[in-house]
Formats: C-alpha cells, structure tokens, sequence
C-alpha cells in the first residue's frame, strides 16, 4: 500500500507572480517610452519581475494546506 504524496501548488501564488510579471511588463513599456533616460526604471522592472518568478517557483513548491 503506498502513501499518499501530499499535494503541492498554491493557485494564488502562482495568480500573484501572473499579476507581478504584468506589472513587470507596464513599468518596462514606460521606461522605454522614456527612451531609456534612466536605467532606475529598468532595474525596478527586472526585480518585480525576479520576485514574480520566486513566487512562480513557490507555487508550484509549497505544500498545499488542507
């Protein structure tokens, strides 16, 4: 008899990194309709986009409760 493995993946992690990345994506089209006078932008940009892939990579990892 084997036993059961618990079940992983948060829908709502994964619903956030979604949400993260699109905001990612609305700060990179306004930092290049700035021409790219400023890197801060940029950089803003790839760390939302870093912790959207964090959040992806937990909601696939984290036990679900329950």
């Amino acid at each position: 008899m084997e036993v059961p493995k618990p079940r992983r993946g948060w829908i709502s992690l994964y619903a956030a990194a979604f949400v993260l990345m699109l905001i990612s994506a609305v700060v990179f089209v306004v930092a290049s309709l700035g021409r790219l006078e400023s890197v801060s932008l940029l950089r803003v940009s790839a760390w939302i986009s870093g912790a959207a892939i964090v959040l992806a990579v937990a909601s696939v990892l984290a036990p679900r409760r329950g």
